[in-house]
């Protein structure tokens, strides 16, 4: 680490970022010995089971993580948006976060950072030191900033993410590049500690894929790719490992690394498709049977849905053929969350809670967002096509995003009540 040795290196900070995992596959794997150096290393300091955003993705919650605000604040209510005053779908991108990310606050600092693999950062912008953008990503090349670090990581086999199209169809070719991807961030990681930085940022999403398409593996020791799933942990152990000696290295000590994850995880039971169940209760209509998209709303619907668990008021003003007045929209809000907190599948409660957005969001854009926020219950996971007719369904996943159980480590103890958007006050305190 020779070009550091005119530098003071004690309040570096450096974080791994394992994207999906929640707490207790965390201590599940690290009780059985998948993850032994993980738990080595987590005996000396404090694991914090910990609430994503709401709601619970990934663009949401690590834009939270990045900025240390909300919604209403940094202007990611999910991986889509609505384009202002249609109906029309977009999908928002770096350029429209509105909040600094914590290594834009250190750049101003004179601090140096490394990022690599940070979703929700497409288009990659200038910043003081290296980026390289995560999912949703779509080409590299814009996704590297300096751009003189392309050909460096095209060399060393660095892609953005699996080709999920074809790891959906073919669960060997999945393993593969799974494989391959990890490959390629271990490469990236390797050029790149040995520049000089104050920040360093390591996020693996493979897990998230891995939970996506096969969390009944992890789960099941009898299925044909349990050991497989292990395995990828075991190499994800050895990596942080790796990290985790290094950083001591380089400071004396572990004060100044953290360890966390985005969102939590479990099985899902069934999906749970909010504008079926909006229609059948009369808060929604089209203007012909088959809709197409939203487009095809209807003057007189009350509320809509938009993906993962976002429902809209139909309010005047916000959208073109919206019916319902401003002076509605609390008792509205409230009827409709009284109605989902009834709602069952085979018995079994679906709707955990519906959160009205303003008691969750703060700050000037939370206008632009959704009205309520529905968590299901685990295993059921919302979502807002208009193209079904049941309100119960299968896709080919089999796993689901989860509120408050995903992780934060550090060596020091934060609380007990601890939310991703408190992490980047956490970080910058040791600068």
């Amino acid at each position: 680490m020779s070009l550091f040795k005119k530098k003071k290196l004690d309040n570096r900070a450096c974080v791994i970022g394992l994207d999906g995992v929640p707490y207790g596959l965390l201590r599940d794997f690290m009780d059985r010995g998948v993850m032994s150096a993980t738990r080595r290393l987590m005996d000396g300091g404090r694991l914090h089971r910990m609430k994503a955003s709401l709601p619970e993705i990934s663009s949401v919650s690590w834009s939270s993580f990045m900025t240390g605000t909300n919604p209403g604040t940094h202007g990611i209510f999910g991986f889509t948006d609505f384009k202002p005053g249609s109906y029309d779908i977009r999908f928002p991108n770096y350029s429209d976060l509105k909040a600094k990310p914590l290594w834009d606050i250190l750049g101003e600092k004179g601090r140096r950072s490394i990022v690599i693999n940070q979703p929700a950062t497409y288009p990659a912008r200038e910043m003081n030191g290296i980026l390289v953008s995560g999912f949703v990503a779509l080409d590299l090349a814009r996704a590297v900033t300096p751009r003189s670090l392309l050909q460096p990581l095209e060399r060393a086999g660095y892609r953005i993410d699996i080709d999920t199209v074809k790891s959906r169809e073919n669960t060997e070719f999945f393993w593969r590049d799974l494989s391959k991807t990890l490959s390629g961030r271990q490469k990236a990681l390797n050029l790149f500690w040995k520049e000089e930085w104050d920040y360093f940022e390591f996020v693996i999403t493979g897990t998230d894929r891995l939970h996506h398409y096969l969390w009944n593996a992890g789960a099941d020791p009898d299925h044909p790719h349990h050991r497989s799933f292990l395995e990828y942990y075991r190499r994800i152990d050895q990596l942080i490992d790796k990290i985790a000696v290094s950083f001591r290295k380089s400071t004396g000590g572990y004060d100044g690394l953290y360890l966390m994850s985005d969102h939590g995880f479990c099985g899902i039971e069934t999906e749970v498709y909010l504008n079926v169940w909006l229609e059948r209760e009369g808060y929604l209509s089209f203007s012909k049977p088959n809709p197409d998209s939203l487009n095809d709303i209807a003057m007189e619907s009350r509320a809509f849905a938009l993906d993962p668990n976002r429902i809209y008021l139909h309010l005047e003003k916000k959208f073109p053929r919206g019916s319902v007045a401003a002076s509605e929209r609390k008792a509205l809000i409230q009827e409709i969350a009284g109605r989902l907190a009834k709602l069952e599948w085979n018995g079994r409660k679906v709707v955990r809670k519906a959160f009205p957005a303003r008691d969750i969001y703060s700050g000037p854009l939370t206008a632009q967002g959704p009205d309520l926020i529905v968590l299901g219950e685990r295993g059921f996971d919302m979502k807002g096509s208009v193209k079904k007719t049941e309100i119960f369904g299968k896709s080919g996943l089999q796993g689901m995003h989860t509120w408050d159980d995903a992780f934060f480590w550090s060596v020091n103890d934060h609380g007990d009540d601890l939310a991703i958007e408190d992490l980047a006050g956490i970080i910058l305190k040791r600068f």
